[in-house]
């Protein structure tokens, strides 16, 4: 594929725009102090909801942060009570970290205001422009993840 300068740039300052976009919203909604989860804590549960029971170094690879991040992060929501931790069986001095009862719940609030910002955002966009518009981001982000992968 032969891609011009321009459409490329463009295509990139259109996600930061979506992205900051996003940020922004959530941002303001965590200082309205809206219920609800630290950004930074609900991704790290959605990825433990979406992957399951992982050890954090996996989950750090998967986020793409320092491990050190992440134990941060686990060390907050475990205190929290949204996230369970037990030592990994085949070896004693690794753990194993999960999502509680207590965190799938909060995370199902999370993910319902989320829901709620883009029915209100896009809600003049068919079912169908929003799964193709969805299908197209995966494809593209799966392609750069590939291509982040191999450099």
């Amino acid at each position: 594929m032969t891609l011009s300068e321009q459409a490329g740039i463009e295509l990139l300052q259109q996600l930061r725009t979506a992205s900051q976009l996003l940020q922004a919203w959530v941002t303001a909604s965590w200082q309205r102090g809206e219920p609800g989860l630290h950004p930074a804590a609900a991704m790290v549960l959605h990825d433990l909801a979406a992957n399951g029971e992982s050890r954090p170094s996996d989950l750090a690879k998967r986020k793409m942060v320092d491990v050190s991040v992440i134990s941060r992060q686990i060390a907050q929501l475990v205190a929290a009570g949204l996230v369970e931790r037990r030592p990994a069986p085949e070896d004693g001095r690794a753990a194993l970290v999960r999502v509680s009862e207590q965190g799938r719940a909060e995370l199902q609030r999370w993910r319902e205001n989320h829901v709620e910002f883009v029915r209100m955002a896009l809600g003049e966009w068919t079912e169908d422009e929003v799964t193709a518009l969805t299908e197209r981001l995966r494809s593209m982000n799966d392609a750069m993840r590939n291509t982040f992968d191999t450099n």
